[in-house]
């Protein structure tokens, strides 16, 4: 193709309709991320500052972004820096930096900008290279380090680069530090300051997947050795798909090579095979035809997403969503392997761990989507330590575990629970389900008018906690329900006497109303999501 385009976007439509054909024109890719000097808006969101390459995510933007946290550290503002968990510029210069991305088009090159940036100003840093997200987790304590910059937009198409940072406790930013990096780097988006290119120098390269290795032994939570033994001696298939992310190899290198462990989708390909790569259902249709095809006694699949924080299992017999595997997660930590604590979750994620927290004596945090507000119960002087955390968007840690989600601890969490249950997962899942009650969660939305985008929105979706109040009741399919809960964390979540409920919540990223539902039985899902949708649709006045 020799086609001419105006901007990076026209470019990326056309190679993302044929990532086949449209592999050549990737090198117009990089010519507009470096000529591009146009501002963006920084945001970031749950996870990071994300955008299209060439587009917004430009080298001129990236190094606005890397100043913009340069004068965040010298301003020395206390709140800051008791949040980054340092004491002042000097001990960030001395503990340093580690700086790395995941396997994206360009990663190598933003990175290069990035320890440039930080080497003029003095700071230590170390390059990972090509890693993933709990190993910048685990890499910043056993380094000491002041905090990491990832240069990943996690689970987004192939067009998307990203900006992840991470303060010295491993966890991800929260807004008390995103917010000023944001207001910082959009001031100087509006300025007329030109922002050089400055070449890293002598750059030290670190192995954060030894790090890692270490860490998880020292940690105690999963046991390796075990987990080692069932591989070598049981009749077993794990298979593990990387959707051509920075995962591969990872899980070699922990518990070493076997036949009985096999690998897709390991080649490196920046477009990703032209599928978005993120631990969906779809994507999980060649992974789960191994499954069946094989006839080992236990078998194992899971997806992880490019940068190892989001993983979804699957055995032969059915795909196991993260609603379902974090309450397996709280019940073999706490029943098998005797850990004790809290359990928390996103609010909109199945009450299934609910059910077994409550059967268990086990008490149940729920937080706002996000991550970062797990942080409160993962940290190692937390009062209540959380046993699990997990959202129901493919997100998991354990106990004195990374700050971040792990997907690679998601992997060697579930062959432990087949290690020590003797079952696969499905039939661990059947046991826990016998005892503790079914549980149907799903999701939707709809779409909503630009113009409610924010306040408005949020205020015209309040009426439904105003109008369904604790006690009250509502038809749903036909049947009565009594409004036995209102939770209030993250819009508006209505439980039912039968254990049913449904979420209701503004996208804080599109216009649109998202829904969270969970049923007590599978046929019941329609009913409770047109209810949701009718309220939705009353509160909004269409």
């Amino acid at each position: 193709m020799s086609e001419n385009f105006k901007d990076a976007a026209s470019c990326w439509k056309v190679i993302l309709s044929d990532a086949g054909k449209g592999r050549e024109l990737l090198p117009q890719i990089e010519r507009f991320a470096r000529e591009n000097t146009d501002p963006a808006t920084v945001v970031f969101g749950t996870s990071g500052w994300r955008g299209e390459i060439g587009t917004d995510y430009t080298f001129h933007n990236v190094r606005i972004v890397t100043t913009a946290i340069i004068l965040m550290f010298k301003e020395n503002d206390p709140e800051v820096m008791q949040s980054l968990g340092v004491a002042d510029m000097k001990d960030i210069q001395e503990r340093g930096v580690i700086v790395g991305h995941d396997n994206r088009l360009l990663g190598a090159e933003f990175a290069n900008e990035v320890i440039g940036l930080l080497q003029s100003e003095g700071i230590k840093t170390w390059y990972a290279g090509e890693a993933t997200t709990p190993e910048f987790a685990s890499g910043i304590e056993m380094l000491n380090a002041a905090c990491s910059i990832n240069l990943t937009p996690s689970h987004n198409p192939s067009n998307y680069g990203g900006f992840k940072f991470n303060p010295s406790d491993g966890g991800p930013a929260g807004p008390e530090i995103t917010s000023r990096i944001e207001g910082i780097a959009n001031q100087l988006m509006d300025s007329v300051h030109e922002f050089q290119h400055v070449a890293g120098n002598n750059i030290e390269k670190i192995d954060l997947t030894d790090l890692y290795i270490q860490y998880i032994i020292s940690r105690k939570t999963i046991d390796i050795d075990r987990i080692r033994n069932f591989i070598n001696s049981e009749d077993c298939l794990i298979c593990i798909d990387n959707v051509h992310g920075a995962s591969r190899g990872r899980i070699q290198r922990i518990i070493g090579s076997s036949e009985k462990i096999r690998y897709l989708r390991t080649e490196d390909d920046p477009l990703f095979g032209g599928v978005a790569p993120e631990p969906s259902d779809s994507n999980m249709e060649t992974l789960t035809k191994v499954l069946k095809q094989d006839r080992s006694h236990f078998k194992l699949g899971v997806i992880m997403d490019p940068d190892g924080d989001r993983i979804r299992h699957a055995d032969d017999t059915m795909l196991i969503p993260m609603n379902y595997f974090g309450a397996m997660a709280l019940h073999f930590l706490h029943v098998h392997k005797g850990f004790s604590g809290v359990v928390a979750k996103s609010v909109g994620t199945s009450n299934l761990v609910n059910a077994v927290a409550e059967k268990l004596g086990i008490p149940v945090m729920e937080t706002q989507v996000g991550f970062k507000n797990f942080r409160p119960y993962m940290n190692k002087n937390a009062v209540e330590r959380a046993i699990v955390c997990f959202e129901e968007s493919d997100g998991i840690s354990g106990y004195s575990h990374t700050l971040e989600k792990d997907a690679l601890f998601g992997v060697l969490l579930a062959i432990e629970m087949m290690a020590v249950t003797g079952k696969n997962l499905s039939s661990y899942l059947k046991d826990i389900m016998d005892e503790f009650g079914y549980y149907y969660p799903d999701r939707s939305g709809i779409s909503v008018d630009r113009s409610l985008i924010g306040e408005t929105l949020k205020k015209k979706l309040a009426v439904i906690r105003e109008n369904h109040r604790k006690g009250s009741s509502i038809e749903i399919g036909g049947e009565r329900r009594t409004v036995k809960d209102v939770i209030t964390v993250d819009g508006t979540k209505l439980v039912f006497d039968d254990g049913s409920w449904l979420m209701i919540r503004p996208s804080g990223t599109e216009p649109k109303v998202r829904f969270y539902i969970e049923s007590r039985t599978e046929e019941g899902k329609k009913a409770v999501f047109e209810t949701a949708e009718q309220m939705t649709r009353d509160a909004l006045g269409a």
